[in-house]
């Protein structure tokens, strides 16, 4: 009997002990659990914290005017500086120039070269009488930056283009040849897209003190080397190299490129110049930041120095933000 009750006794003490402890491990458990989704949360609170990094293009300081660098395969501006702000082209103006002589006249047209070609500012060792083919012609001015030779381009398509009541070119003025010339520079500027710009001459000379032989946009830029690389690229193929050598008729041309920076841009595809004392320094520049990654730099307004600089510039900060 007294065994049993022992028994009993126990049973009432286990009994009586079980179940406060079973309420404990349950309150540890409720904690313990609370605790790890607590924890969950905050780590994943703290994996959604995006650190920003600062662009690269905000570290540089520019000494251009206007600037703009251009994603072609994306379509869109990666950076701008009053990109849509009219300014003096200089010598930018004869790749508009060489954009509407194509199609006029064909790569082995015979250019000769007058004496009116010759009038403009800047010697480009052309001479009078000699015999040029169009596509060396485009190729070296581009490339040197001839006045001349975007003359003596302009020239001759618009005569080869005579159309009535004008069937007769000797009835035709070369200031009335010029001037529709110029026309259809600017009817072409309009096709393109580039609504900032205005172009009033062949070779972007300043036609007085204060006022721009052609202006344009550092985007209208961009978008009219886009437009040429997309449909024509053989127009900028010569402009890739630091120096090329050309033959007319009657003489042979070392051509030293103008950007004396090409062989300081990786993967080079195009670049041209420009400067007057109105406009300051100019630069547009084509490279391939990758793999098919096209991008394009237009620099505006600048100094004949400075335009070089910032456009290296603008080449480092564009890499490094297409890496991160």
């Amino acid at each position: 009997m007294q065994n049993d009750l022992k028994e009993i006794f126990n049973i009432e003490n286990r009994t009586k002990y079980f179940i406060p402890v079973l309420v404990c491990l349950l309150i540890i458990s409720v904690v313990v659990f609370s605790l790890l989704i607590i924890g969950e949360k905050a780590l994943n609170k703290k994996e959604k914290i995006i650190v920003v990094k600062p662009s690269p293009f905000a570290e540089i300081s520019l000494e251009a005017k206007s600037a703009v660098v251009w994603d072609v395969v994306n379509d869109k501006e990666l950076f701008g500086k009053n990109s849509n702000e009219p300014l003096p082209l200089a010598s930018l103006t004869k790749v508009m120039t060489a954009i509407t002589i194509n199609g006029k006249i064909n790569d082995n047209q015979k250019v000769k070269i007058t004496p009116a070609d010759l009038k403009s500012e800047g010697d480009s060792k052309l001479v009078v009488g000699d015999t040029w083919q169009a596509k060396d012609l485009r190729d070296f001015t581009l490339l040197t930056s001839s006045n001349d030779g975007a003359f003596a381009l302009a020239a001759v398509a618009e005569s080869e283009q005579i159309v009535p009541p004008y069937n007769n070119p000797a009835s035709t003025s070369p200031e009335e040849l010029r001037n529709r010339f110029i026309k259809e520079m600017n009817d072409t500027a309009s096709k393109i897209g580039l609504t900032n710009s205005k172009f009033f001459n062949e070779h972007g000379l300043d036609r007085e003190a204060d006022r721009g032989g052609a202006y344009g946009s550092a985007k209208d830029m961009a978008i009219l080397f886009e437009y040429i690389l997309k449909n024509y690229p053989q127009i900028l193929e010569a402009t890739r190299y630091k120096n090329l050598e050309f033959a007319s008729v009657n003489k042979k041309y070392s051509a030293e490129n103008t950007n004396v920076v090409i062989d300081k841009i990786p993967n080079i595809i195009a670049s041209k110049t420009g400067y007057t004392d109105l406009a300051g320094g100019n630069l547009v520049i084509v490279f391939d930041a990758g793999l098919n990654r096209p991008i394009i730099i237009s620099v505006l307004g600048s100094t004949a120095e400075g335009r070089f600089e910032d456009a290296l510039k603008l080449v480092n900060a564009t890499i490094k933000f297409i890496s991160n």
